[in-house]
């Protein structure tokens, strides 16, 4: 109805400055309020069927689009999109330093997998984190803050890229594949405590050849911990392509005795209903489940690899055309009458300008000073004294 009104209003003020007779204003009110009244309230999708490992039945082929979500989840990936453009702007800028893993196409997996989850379950990834980050409640204005490292930054200022966190949000973790224990643990405390929640547990195919990871997958299994391990392949592992350091990149297999499944990782409706799907595997008691969602990354691995040394060129561009799963939403909707060009055109406006303005916070807010520099070492502990750079320089935390 707001929006209705927006219009009505943009309506008015376009015929008055075009000094329009009171039966032509009439008239665009009519045609505006019909136009919103007109969209469809919902439409359904065939989806693509996910690759299955050890499970009788597998994620629903068909998918249900309310107009409502589909307005959400545009306007969730066209900020986790602009956020991380915006991030590349100001590293290249020297404003951002350190390490910056940006999430540019693989929107979907983050805004499907929550669609898919509740904001009770919990959730702990890799480094590549600003997307769940946003998606887990933070605002963008926190998150470039975070990344150029000022007071105002959900960590406040002293995490930087890979580590950010939110209720529920256990990070960005720094350790390639330390964080899918750490998941595990987390899915052990649900089932201890009886919460009917789970724990969802990401990684990359770079990191799908650690060690831990498959003692995570055993210790999970005989437990039956209700944890969704997700596989992220975006096709490289830094510089190199999964054939040339996996010989299986079947991802949703490896979990042996674990189910898994495949999914396209770049059509949100695939990835919300595998989420779905693999949530109400694990709240069934029935143990841990692999998901492995093939998807891509437009970036390189980080800032500081410009990611065509190992691909071309064509091969991004091919994606981008093709695969983009922010087009991909769009041309459902737009096709399905669930939006307008006019009314996506307006959320691209929007987010564009919230962007510019967290990016003006994020370079105008002052840093931590250096008296805070061991502040929240523990979350609720008294005041201590921590160790400086040398034996005899003490320095107060405080949480």
């Amino acid at each position: 109805m707001q929006k209705m009104l927006t219009l009505i209003a943009n309506v008015l003020k376009g015929s008055a400055a075009k000094n329009g007779t009171a039966a032509e204003q009439a008239t665009r009110i009519v045609v505006a309020t019909r136009m919103y009244a007109d969209f469809a309230s919902e439409a359904t999708f065939d989806i693509k069927k996910c690759d299955t490992h050890r499970l009788e039945d597998g994620p629903p082929t068909k998918s249900v689009l309310t107009r409502e979500d589909a307005l959400k989840y545009y306007r969730t990936m066209q900020v986790i999109r602009r956020m991380e453009l915006k991030a590349d702007q100001l590293y290249k800028q020297k404003i951002i330093r350190g390490f910056c893993h940006l999430y540019d196409g693989q929107e979907a997996c983050a805004v499907g997998i929550e669609s898919g989850i509740r904001l009770t379950d919990h959730l702990i990834t890799a480094y590549r984190s600003h997307g769940y980050t946003y998606t887990r409640g933070v605002s963008v204005r926190e998150i470039l803050a975070e990344l150029t490292g000022r007071r105002g930054g959900c960590a406040k200022g002293k995490g930087g890229s890979m580590h950010m966190y939110a209720k529920n949000f256990y990070g960005g973790n720094g350790i390639v594949g330390a964080q899918v224990p750490l998941g595990a643990g987390v899915a052990l405390a649900c089932k201890y405590k009886g919460t009917d929640e789970v724990c969802v547990s990401l990684y990359g195919d770079g990191a799908a050849n650690q060690g831990q990871i498959f003692e995570t997958y055993n210790m999970a299994s005989l437990w039956k911990l209700p944890c969704i391990f997700i596989c992220e392949n975006n096709k490289y592992g830094m510089g190199t392509s999964v054939e040339r350091a996996a010989a299986s990149t079947d991802y949703y297999k490896r979990g042996d005795f674990i189910p898994g499944i495949r999914v396209d990782g770049m059509d949100i409706l695939c990835v919300r209903e595998a989420t779905k799907f693999a949530a109400d595997h694990c709240r069934s008691g029935k143990g841990p489940i692999v998901m492995e969602l093939q998807t891509y990354r437009y970036h390189g691995h980080s800032m500081s690899d410009p990611g065509i040394s190992y691909r071309t060129r064509e091969e991004i561009q091919e994606v981008r055309s093709k695969s983009d799963p922010i087009s991909m939403l769009k041309d459902r909707m737009l096709n399905n009458n669930l939006a307008s060009v006019e009314e996506l055109k307006e959320i691209d406006v929007e987010v564009r300008k919230d962007i510019e303005e967290a990016a003006q916070f994020a370079t105008t807010d002052p840093e931590p000073p250096l008296e805070e520099l061991c502040n929240h070492v523990f979350y609720n502990e008294p005041p201590m004294e921590v160790r400086g750079t040398n034996p005899w320089m003490k320095l107060k935390s405080i949480s």
